[in-house]
């Protein structure tokens, strides 16, 4: 977990405003006993998680793909070869979609825009090195154009079937 106080208050602000205008189909499934807070999600979404990723085509065709995702500093942070098409379409029109999905028990969606990450950036070091970690390799070594990309939130929503019981079974404590 690198999330500071700050930036666990504004995940729980966006998290808290993002339903507000969804609709009553939404507000019906993720009510409160469902609802997942920015403490939990940040401690929930550790390690590696396999996120679902929509960009648009030039044509305004929707494709989703899956990436490896981590959770840094209360957003998602992802990676792609330059040469994917998915690349070509954040970087032409950086309009995503992304979720992780665990099952019939914990799901986290999110809309908003890719930020490519480039050296030089406040947390490409840090990122770059908790990646790195992970997979004992640094992500720059996979291909001649790797690229990481961080979740710039504009409407979150986090959801488990039943959030007290993903919490303790996920040994979480509240």
């Amino acid at each position: 977990m690198l999330e500071n106080a700050e930036e666990i208050a504004a995940l729980q602000r966006l998290l808290d405003r993002s339903p507000a205008g969804a609709t009553s189909h939404l507000r019906n499934i993720v009510h409160a006993r469902r609802t997942l807070t920015a403490e939990d999600l940040t401690g929930l979404l550790t390690g590696m998680k396999v996120l679902s990723v929509a960009t648009v085509t030039a044509r305004g065709e929707p494709r989703i793909s899956a990436l490896d995702g981590h959770f840094l500093h209360a957003t998602w942070t992802f990676s792609t070869s330059g040469t994917a098409a998915k690349a070509r379409h954040m970087q032409r029109r950086p309009a995503v979609s992304v979720a992780h999905i665990d099952g019939e028990e914990l799901g986290v969606f999110s809309h908003g825009r890719a930020q490519r990450m480039v050296p030089g950036d406040d947390d490409w070091t840090e990122t770059l090195e908790h990646w790195t970690a992970h997979y004992d390799s640094s992500p720059l070594s996979w291909g001649e154009d790797v690229r990481l990309y961080r979740l710039d939130p504009h409407w979150m929503v986090g959801y488990a079937s039943d959030r007290l019981e993903v919490l303790s079974r996920r040994g979480l404590t509240l």
